[in-house]
Formats: structure tokens, sequence, C-alpha cells
């Protein structure tokens, strides 16, 4: 079956038909009725990258998230990897404003630690959490890549 995905940016969604037209692509928010809106059965694999960071209701997302996969399902999140060294090198270095401006529009609201974003899964119901840093040197990551599991089967 081929892919379905959502994003809130029209041109987006255009670009991935464009890119994949045998999948399914709508304009869809992240939130806890993402499988209700689709209309489809739960999925084998969830994968998120680059969107906790971005929204304002986070728990709705995750919710979401955890009840578009069927039990035995695997989710995969990635989201810019904020921990203490690099916040420190950060603001040692004087390079907030470029790495996270608050006049970006549409920039990031929140900066999720592994701390956080593991919490974040566990309070929608995911196990086996596992973390993964990618690109730069260790700690300080520019990426950070979450998994988790839901349980069941």
């Amino acid at each position: 079956m081929p892919g379905v995905g959502i994003d809130l940016s029209r041109p987006a969604i255009e670009i991935a038909r464009k890119t994949y037209p045998r999948g399914r692509f709508e304009k869809l928010p992240a939130d806890d009725k993402l499988l209700d809106n689709l209309g489809e059965a739960p999925f084998d694999i969830v994968v998120s990258t680059e969107v906790v960071e971005h929204l304002y209701s986070p728990r709705k997302y995750a919710r979401g998230c955890f009840r578009a996969l069927r039990p035995g399902g695997r989710f995969i999140c990635t989201t810019p990897y904020h921990g203490y060294l690099k916040n420190l090198v950060l603001s040692l270095a004087d390079k907030w404003d470029s790495h996270a401006n608050p006049l970006w529009d549409g920039g990031h609201i929140k900066l999720w630690s592994r701390k956080t974003l593991m919490g974040l899964l566990t309070e929608a119901g995911f196990t086996n959490l596992r973390f993964h840093g990618a690109g730069r040197l260790p700690y300080l990551w520019m990426t950070m890549v979450i998994s988790g599991d839901k349980p069941g089967n």
C-alpha cells in the first residue's frame, strides 16, 4: 500500500503529491483526531519528522500518533536536539537569535530535550522508547530521533 502523509502546508502537500503520485497526502493537523479525519485503518508505522517543535498542543499530537498505530506498531519522531551541552554552546557563542529567532513566522515554539520528549511519549502510552542523536558531534547533535511502540501483539 502506498504511504499516507499529512501537513498543514498546501504547497508541501502539492509537492508530495507530485513527487509520490501513488501516495495519499492530506492537509490535516497532527492531533488526536488524526485517524478519524483520515478515515484509515491503524498503521504499522507512523513517522513524524520535525513537527512536534511547531505545535501548540503536543499532547493531542502524541495521542493522535498513538491512536494511529495498530497494536504492536512503531512510532518514529524527529525534532531538533536540545541538550545541556548544546544549549550551553549556543549561549556561549551568542547564537540563540540565529538558532531560534522569535521573529521567524511559523518557527519553533517548543524546544524539546530527550527527557521532555520521552516524557510526552510515555504519557501518551508508548513503550520501549529508544533515543538516537543525528548530525554533528555527539551531544551537539542537530536532531534527535526517538522511537516507541504501541503495546500489543
